[in-house]
């Protein structure tokens, strides 16, 4: 139940009524104090303007317009001329059980589905996933989950790199290391890192080895057989480094999600003809380039966007444009979602802007770059190792569940050591997934592991454990009465009726703007609401209907927690 959309089809109606401007927003937000009721009507002061009257006056009118006694009880002007919404405790309580019946909360399914493509995570896959890779993975996967459970059909993309020059030099470093030691090979390419380093090495400092490996190039991209057999060894062993990952991660990406760059390559001739064939393209120094007016160089020309070097090689814009065609005529996607780094704005802005120009999809695809931010160290500099490297992401992830293990074993050590390591796994993660997710996607932010581990606080561990402490209610409980009506006397009943039922306004706010963060805050103000109501609201030695209509209160509550942390892509538990 999304209760703003409600309220906001009652007012546009008797904002109507009333006469004002035609298509005024009648701006309806929660309100920000128990007493001024559930919501506040904020739109009324630009009509007001336009009209030049009164606003409170304009006010009343709208409310003697408005038929909405079968939602609330009470209706008043505040203020220069905001409405309050008093919404009825039988309206809330009713609202709730039908939550209570539904599979998911409450969360209501689209009325138009769309078929959503959703390219995320992305690795290259010559090296071991890095921290870099982290936000796209994270986001996108939580993401992923909250369009899947409005009804949408989502088809994930993981567009890893594996093609290029710097393939032709780990097959020449594969072949020598199969040259010298069969049975060695598969051990040094445990180690993906090491077994690039050691191979970019010999490439800068060994010329006769570079030009065995641009030989190789040449080889890969012609089919020769080899090559392409020692190519997909690396890329399977990459693969099941970034499977690894997506495991511990609890990550959705399988290996069937993959679409490699490499699977676009026979398209990419079609690409150039049909930019030539539509007038776009321009010769340069023998490349062959696409300008756009819509963007400007700085010499403020049309921008320049190559799509063939004077050699006949591709680039990533010639790729990403051969996807974006696959992706409309193949996958029939309304809507294309790019969760890259910020820095490649302006690689996808033109590529979008070319797909469209050409006719590779519909003016009215939805084309979105969602960039992030970065991950930064308390330093202020991205996120690198005390030595000043690459931090791999399943280093990371090692640790962040070693060191919650240490805390959970300090917390309850009559646990068995397979409780703790279950719990640790489950907090650990959640721990770096949440500090990531609860903040604004474009911003950077200060990776620290004791504000993340902390129990207190908008963080993973903290929405964990509440939804452990209200699973330790049920356990005291003596019996429980499903079918009791729940009862809404107290405020703190109330508010906390009304934030359970505000949860698809979040997760809608996500499914809209690739905004994780929002559903984080929401799961945050749901604990507070519900420790206030806790506390202010006793519940296991209140008579056997209110104990029953507060237990019902608490199961939802544990439920929306479960679901939103769910969407989240963290686990929850029922002891800590």
């Amino acid at each position: 139940m999304n209760i703003r959309t409600l309220l906001d089809q009652y007012f546009s109606t008797a904002f109507t009524k009333a006469a004002l401007p035609e298509g005024s927003p009648t701006v309806i937000k929660p309100s920000s104090r128990p007493e001024f009721g559930q919501y506040q009507v904020n739109g009324i002061m630009g009509a007001a303007k336009k009209l030049k009257k009164n606003p409170r006056e304009i006010a009343q009118t709208v409310i003697e317009q408005l038929d909405i006694d079968d939602i609330a009880d009470k209706i008043e002007v505040a203020g220069p001329g905001f409405i309050n919404i008093h919404l009825k405790a039988e309206w809330l309580s009713q609202q709730l059980e039908a939550a209570r019946q539904s599979d998911q909360v409450g969360i209501a399914k689209s009325q138009q589905p769309m078929n959503i493509v959703v390219d995320y995570s992305g690795p290259n896959l010559a090296k071991e996933m890095h921290v870099g890779h982290l936000r796209s993975t994270i986001i996108g996967d939580a993401v992923v989950r909250t369009l899947e459970l409005l009804g949408h059909h989502v088809i994930r993309q993981n567009h890893v790199g594996d093609w290029g020059t710097q393939f032709g030099m780990l097959i020449a470093h594969m072949v020598d290391q199969k040259t010298d030691n069969e049975s060695d090979l598969s051990i040094k390419l445990a180690d993906l890192e090491s077994f690039y380093r050691d191979a970019k090495l010999r490439f800068d400092e060994d010329e006769a080895f570079a030009e065995t490996a641009r030989d190789y190039v040449v080889k890969l991209q012609s089919g020769d057989e080899q090559c392409k057999q020692l190519w997909q060894q690396f890329i399977d062993i990459s693969l099941q480094h970034c499977e690894e990952v997506y495991e511990q991660l609890n990550v959705s990406l399988s290996r069937d999600d993959v679409k490699p760059e490499s699977s676009y390559n026979d398209d990419l001739p079609n690409v150039i003809q049909a930019l030539d064939e539509q007038g776009l393209l321009t010769e340069s120094d023998g490349a062959k380039v696409v300008f756009l007016d819509e963007l400007k160089a700085k010499d403020n020309k049309p921008f320049p966007v190559i799509v063939q070097k004077s050699d006949g090689g591709y680039l990533y814009a010639t790729t990403d444009l051969a996807a974006l065609r696959y992706r409309h005529k193949e996958l029939a996607a309304k809507r294309a979602m790019y969760f890259v780094d910020a820095r490649q704005n302006l690689h996808l802005t033109s590529v979008f802007l070319i797909a469209k120009k050409a006719g590779f999809v519909p003016d009215d695809m939805q084309l979105e770059h969602l960039a992030f931010g970065t991950m930064m160290g308390e330093d202020g500099k991205p996120f690198k190792t005390r030595t000043g490297g690459t931090v791999k992401l399943i280093d990371l992830l090692n640790e962040a569940e070693e060191r919650a293990y240490a805390l959970v074993a300090e917390k309850n050590p009559d646990l068995s050591d397979e409780e703790k390591k279950q719990i640790a796994h489950k907090v650990g993660i959640g721990a770096v997934k949440y500090v990531d997710l609860s903040k604004n996607r474009t911003s950077d932010y200060i990776f620290n592991w004791d504000t993340m581990l902390s129990f207190e606080g908008n963080t993973a561990p903290y929405l964990q454990y509440a939804y452990t402490r209200i699973h330790s209610i049920f356990k005291k409980a003596d019996s429980y009465d499903e079918q009791a009506t729940i009862q809404l006397n107290a405020a703190e009943e109330r508010q906390l009726a009304v934030k359970i039922l505000q949860c698809e306004e979040a997760i809608e706010q996500v499914a809209k703007d690739a905004t994780p963060n929002t559903l984080c805050n929401y799961l945050y103000e749901l604990a507070g609401n519900f420790m206030t109501f806790y506390e202010a609201c006793p519940i296991l030695k209140a008579d056997d209907d209110i104990k029953n209509s507060r237990l019902k209160l608490a199961q939802l509550t544990a439920d929306t927690l479960k679901l939103g942390l769910g969407l989240l892509g963290i686990e929850t538990m029922e002891q800590m």
